[in-house]
């Protein structure tokens, strides 16, 4: 009776292991490596941000999709909007940048 139930469960595991393991990726999603590269250039960019003093870091959101940066949020001046994105493209891996920040008037 033990061994039956050991089998049981076993086999369950198994089939669902089988089936669930081909939904992890489909058609438009990123691999789990491209998931870590992108993370990689968030966070690169992001630091870049920070360590530049004409840039107010905490004003501007960054996400990374396939390599393309989307920059959004505020700025004080166009110069900052442009040294921002100027910051993007230097880091790692940066195929594009979108830059939606908004200059406040």
């Amino acid at each position: 009776m033990l061994n039956l139930r050991t089998l049981i469960v076993t086999a369950a595991t198994v089939t669902t292991l089988a089936v669930t393991s081909g939904c992890a990726v489909t058609r438009g999603q990123s691999t789990v490596g491209q998931y870590v590269d992108d993370a990689t250039i968030t966070t690169s960019v992001k630091a870049k941000l920070v360590e530049d003093k004409t840039v107010d870091a905490a004003a501007i959101s960054v996400e990374t999709l396939n390599g393309t940066v989307q920059l959004s949020g505020f700025a004080k001046s166009s110069a900052e909007k442009e040294q921002a994105e100027v910051l993007a493209r230097r880091a790692n891996g940066v195929k594009d940048v979108k830059n939606s920040i908004v200059v406040k008037s």
